[in-house]
């Protein structure tokens, strides 16, 4: 399989503070035959200095294709990657959240079973292989593996990580579905809407995970778990 391009969709909620530091590592990361990047950031109306720092950024570095999109209202993480996937002009498209949980440099684990011709979708699973994972959490863990549990109940598919950001995508494939979640129900509603789609071929490949606590930024909570149970049986029966 040829790709061409890469979109990196990144939605972005007050993240000033550290969006330079994830673009930094998307633009130092060099992919497999030398794909072409094309990034797309979407802010989400942030209320910190995210505006100023992302144009800086773009600014100082017009070697990386960035576009650069804003919401005028806040309306969900899901809304900042539909509007970012609609603008996507590369072959296929991964989601980068703006923290520092995920590494850039392993788009090339996820891009490799495209290349190779067997994969049309590939999430990272958190959850196996030998990469580091930082240790936090365990009841945000177990609500993860039960969500993936009844996501695979409902699309009889076998994944470990579900809600995993790292999600790579045929770009013509995800930009023809109709996805409608706005925020955290992004994530069953593109594994339910993906599962239903004759001969689909989804591939898991494991990556490493440096999770950030609250006080450090992470925004999921328990009632995030609670729309995606939702979410998970909405698209299974409608």
């Amino acid at each position: 399989m040829e790709i061409k391009k890469l979109t990196i969709v990144v939605p972005v909620f007050n993240e000033g503070n550290t969006i330079h530091l994830i673009l930094n590592k998307i633009k130092q990361v060099k992919l497999l035959n030398n794909i072409k990047k094309e990034v797309i950031i979407v802010n989400d109306c942030s209320t910190d200095n995210t505006n100023a720092s992302v144009k800086k950024y773009i600014e100082s570095n017009k070697e990386l294709d960035i576009k650069y999109y804003e919401h005028e209202k806040n309306k969900g993480k899901g809304a900042a990657l539909h509007s970012g996937i609609k603008k996507a002009t590369g072959d296929y498209l991964i989601i980068q959240d703006a923290d520092l949980e995920y590494d850039p440099e392993e788009y090339n684990i996820l891009l490799k079973p495209v290349l190779d011709g067997f994969a049309d979708v590939v999430y990272g699973t958190r959850f196996m292989g030998g990469k580091p994972h930082r240790v936090l959490f365990f009841w945000h863990t177990l609500g993860n593996k039960f969500l993936t549990f009844l996501s695979n109940l409902m699309t009889n598919l076998n994944l470990t990580d579900m809600e995993t950001c790292y999600k790579l995508f045929n770009t013509k494939i995800i930009q023809s579905l109709n996805l409608k979640e706005k925020r955290f129900g992004f994530e069953p509603e593109v594994t339910a809407k993906i599962a239903r789609i004759k001969n689909i071929r989804v591939y898991e490949v494991g990556i490493s995970y440096y999770g950030r606590t609250y006080e450090e930024g992470k925004k999921i909570g328990w009632k995030d778990g609670f729309r995606a149970i939702y979410c998970i049986l909405k698209y299974k029966f409608s």
